[in-house]
């Protein structure tokens, strides 16, 4: 339901903004297990001495990957993090010599509820925690400009779609954004929130 409601909001902005619309694949590497771990070396050096006596004041997901990287993170699994994110900045490279911008769902499901700290279901189907970021945590880690934009509610929650660019090329990307906002205002505050 989420691609279908992404697929219709991608190609009315594609007539928005006079763009022409070409589906090409684009598949990453798994970036897994390593990457999370590299990931928290800033969030410890953040911490300082703080940790581990404050443990407890993280969330258990933050906390249990502070002990993990801590005890287990070392120069092979940062090799193996490398290698991931060069093999993702090729493949990233090859799809921007087809296309200038890749247009797809934020996340692959609706918004979870704001009580779940690592959302496991889409839909009805379980899926492994880094499916949470399938989508954007790739481009966090090949540095493509990326925006998310909101574009209707299914169920009371809502889809957002994601708009890629090019390395540096920000200003493009955001003048599709503005132009989603322009045609398709999104309410300023959430459907059923006290005012």
């Amino acid at each position: 339901e989420v691609e279908k409601r992404v697929r219709a909001a991608g190609e009315a902005l594609a007539k928005d903004a006079g763009l022409e619309l070409v589906d090409v694949p684009v598949t990453l590497p798994g970036l897994g297990f390593e990457w999370a771990l590299a990931n928290l070396c800033q969030l410890r050096r953040q911490l300082g001495d703080a940790y581990p006596e404050r443990k407890d004041d993280l969330t258990l997901e933050i906390a249990f990957g502070l002990h993990l990287a801590t005890e287990q993170f070392n120069l092979d699994m940062m090799a193996n993090v490398e290698a991931a994110r060069t093999e993702a900045n090729e493949r990233m490279a090859e799809v921007f010599d087809k296309v200038d911008f890749v247009i797809c769902a934020t996340n692959p499901d609706v918004a979870y509820a704001a009580d779940v700290t690592l959302n496991q279901m889409v839909g009805d189907r379980q899926v492994g925690p880094e499916n949470n970021g399938a989508l954007t945590i790739p481009m966090n880690i090949v540095g493509n400009p990326a925006a998310s934009v909101p574009i209707e509610q299914l169920d009371g929650l809502p889809v957002g779609m994601q708009i890629i660019g090019r390395h540096h090329e920000d200003q493009l990307l955001l003048d599709l954004a503005a132009i989603v906002e322009r045609e398709r205002p999104w309410p300023l505050v959430a459907t059923g929130s006290p005012i």
